[in-house]
């Protein structure tokens, strides 16, 4: 790597500051207690804020590297060290940096393409997709994926860094990273929302088709990432499932011999698209092409901004080893308190609207955490802050919501 001494300075020091956070003794205080609450057994709630969707939470006038490559690098160093330092949640800082496979895929046969639109600050959050399946006849297009791991490149990108700072801060080749499966996500891209939403009446055979062959798809990724040897352990401070972390003892399984399988996994299981169908449809249709893809991993994360209270107890019969569900603003709170007790994480996550903008809303904020906890009563509880994107500047505020978490539940 052609690096100036200008750049590896400023990156070394990143580095060495990254270190001297993982190894403050709050670091692993954190680690047992994510694994409690994931092997169900909490010492109290957890609280989490992510910071990877909020606008300038590392600002570009702040990096101070050369090249593009370096900022990016300098970026993602600095947002780590930021939450450790700023926020007083429990982000977990590793003593290490983890590089993951790149990996390239086919598209399905048709592209996907998705068009964004800048909004009045410069954003482009706001997008839209092509969906290409139009019509039941266009299914006939879908073809089967395939898959290329780029191992020289990943693999010298790994030495790379750590000729740059790896005895500062190691730098560890680490299997895939976060494993989500997204087939409803996949299935919205193809066939956009009025199919998705027409073709349990207009064209159910179709509708049958894509989901076989999504799933299909899915199942043969994941065996050619488990035959080519490039998983690894996600039971630690890999997101795991809608910002949560994977720290567990119930994984890798029994008899683990050091190379990892799909069994030793958590999978991350959603069906934010599928909202607005029912929970017999949704059976019938989504649900049985999902479990199928589940069963090859040994936990599964379930949700995301979806609300699963109208359909919890078919998604537990079809998929058992779910361990933690997402309970989204729009989920009734109270049932799925009810319905989980101690069986299963309570992962929380609060109403982004009342902390984005001009001017949070305090007194809501609070009620929503009093809320949660009353709902959630003395079940495996972890509040996560997701979705925030905005907050004009003012990075107090995600620190304000922390400690009132803990105000309210206890350190």
């Amino acid at each position: 790597m052609d690096i100036s001494a200008h750049d590896r300075e400023i990156l070394r020091g990143l580095a060495g500051r990254w270190m001297e956070l993982a190894a403050m003794p709050v670091m692993e205080t954190r680690k047992r207690q994510w694994t409690a609450l994931k092997d169900l057994q909490p010492e109290r709630p957890m609280v989490l804020f992510e910071t990877w969707t909020v606008e300038n939470f590392v600002a570009p006038e702040e990096l101070q590297c050369s090249t593009v490559r370096l900022r990016e690098l300098e970026q993602s160093m600095r947002a780590v060290i930021r939450q450790a330092e700023d926020l007083g949640d429990d982000y977990v800082v590793d003593p290490l940096m983890r590089i993951e496979w790149q990996i390239e895929a086919s598209d399905y046969g048709v592209p996907i393409i998705a068009e964004h639109a800048k909004d009045g600050m410069g954003g482009d959050t706001a997008y839209h997709y092509n969906h290409p399946i139009q019509r039941p006849e266009d299914v006939s297009k879908l073809q089967p994926r395939t898959w290329r791991v780029e191992r020289y490149a990943t693999q010298q990108r790994v030495e790379e860094l750590n000729d740059l700072f790896g005895d500062l801060l190691p730098v560890v080749l680490h299997g895939t990273g976060m494993q989500i499966a997204a087939l409803t996500s996949d299935l919205f891209r193809l066939i956009g929302n009025n199919n998705l939403l027409m073709w349990p009446y207009d064209a159910p055979k179709e509708l049958h088709a894509v989901m076989a062959y999504l799933r299909d798809d899915r199942l043969a990724y994941y065996r050619w990432l488990e035959s080519e040897n490039l998983l690894g352990l996600n039971n630690n401070s890999y997101i795991v499932g809608s910002g949560s972390p994977g720290f567990t003892t119930a994984l890798p399984t029994a008899g683990f011999g050091g190379k990892t399988g799909l069994n030793d996994l958590w999978i991350w299981m959603e069906s934010q698209e599928t909202t607005m169908i029912s929970p017999r449809m949704f059976g019938k249709f989504f649900l049985p092409y999902m479990a199928e893809v589940a069963a090859l991993f040994g936990l599964v994360y379930y949700g995301c901004c979806e609300p699963v209270h109208d359909r919890w107890d078919l998604i537990l019969k079809a998929i058992p080893q779910v361990r933690a569900v997402s309970i989204s603003p729009w989920c009734d709170m109270k049932i799925m308190g009810e319905k989980l007790g101690k069986s299963c994480v309570f992962s929380r996550k609060p109403k982004p609207w009342l902390i984005s903008g001009d001017a949070p809303n305090w007194e809501e904020l609070e009620k929503d955490v009093d809320e949660t906890v009353a709902a959630a009563k003395d079940g495996c509880l972890e509040i996560i802050f997701r979705d925030v994107y905005r907050i004009n500047g003012d990075r107090s505020r995600l620190r304000r919501w922390v400690d009132l978490v803990r105000s309210r539940v206890g350190n």
